[in-house]
């Protein structure tokens, strides 16, 4: 069984993705998730659409590639990995349904857990003749969501509960302060060499894959967001989704590709893609509350 390796730069991003995640909480009540589940109709929707239809789209995007085969199997690897903690914090950021971020990611990261291995084994089967047994650690990975995204949000919620005034008045300095430290270290995690636990990565490296790479982030992104408007889901919802679409658990992917499967060719699209993905959702979000006239920081109207 494969264990997750944590270097001080991975320690040190997770615990600031958990205080962040506090600060999420602090904005949420429990009737935010209640509602959830008395109307799952928008969880089964977006569950459903990032399990089936995003895999597929890293399959038409590699097949018509002119990528190395290690990396058209690391696009489809990477598209089968649940939404990470990330796409709860930028949902909060800019004011999506939050309640449906968490635990969208949560059972999400739960369930793939059972089509990781399957998805993995059927891209390693077309573009390598071989399949290979994918063990994920169930106990750590449920630990992981627990402990980053869970805990941290319920206690937000605990705090909302019992000091609302107090809640209320650390909401706005809270959100600047976190994303400026998100964003500091993920510029230290991208930018590091292996040994300090960044990535790493080369120039040519990156012209070789950031293109192909982007078409995934930005054809999940519009799939989720239409999707919910398709489905009338109400905007909001649709801009959660499309979020919740496009973030991906890049760690889960650098596990599978690197610890499990010993290949670090598969990593290199995981690592391309964790490279742009927030600024790419900051992006769409600007975009997306002007299209609808709203202040970037302001609840959506529906």
């Amino acid at each position: 069984m494969a264990h997750f390796s944590y270097s001080f730069i991975d320690l040190l991003l997770s615990s600031i993705l958990a205080l962040i995640m506090l600060g999420v909480g602090m904005s949420l009540t429990s009737a935010s998730f209640k509602n959830l589940f008395l109307f799952p109709r928008t969880l089964l929707i977006g569950l459903t659409s990032q399990i089936v239809v995003l895999p597929l789209i890293a399959f038409v995007i590699s097949y018509f590639s002119n990528m190395s085969l290690p990396y058209k199997a690391g696009l489809i690897i990477l598209a089968a990995c649940p939404g990470g903690t990330t796409s709860g914090i930028l949902t909060y950021f800019f004011k999506g349904n939050v309640a449906l971020s968490i635990t969208f990611t949560s059972i999400n990261s739960i369930i793939t857990l059972f089509t990781i291995p399957f998805i993995v084994n059927l891209s390693l089967v077309y573009y390598f003749g071989q399949s290979t047994k994918i063990h994920l650690s169930y106990i750590e990975t449920i630990i992981q969501i627990f402990s980053v995204t869970i805990i941290p949000a319920a206690l937000g919620v605990a705090i909302k509960t019992y000091t609302p005034v107090f809640a209320q008045k650390a909401q706005k300095p809270l959100r600047f302060i976190l994303i400026a430290a998100l964003a500091a270290i993920y510029f230290i995690y991208f930018f590091a060499g292996k040994k300090s636990g960044g990535t790493g990565i080369t120039v040519q490296e990156v012209i070789s894959i950031l293109p192909y790479a982007l078409l995934l982030n930005l054809l999940c992104m519009s799939w989720g967001f239409f999707l919910g408007l398709i489905t009338r889901l109400g905007t909001r919802n649709s801009y959660t989704i499309g979020i919740e679409a496009s973030v991906h658990n890049t760690t889960l992917a650098f596990l599978i590709a690197g610890t499990l499967l010993h290949n670090g060719e598969l990593v290199k699209p995981a690592l391309i893609y964790a490279m742009f993905s927030f600024w790419t959702t900051v992006i769409y979000s600007i975009l997306i509350k002007k299209a609808n006239k709203i202040s970037l920081f302001d609840d959506f109207k529906s």
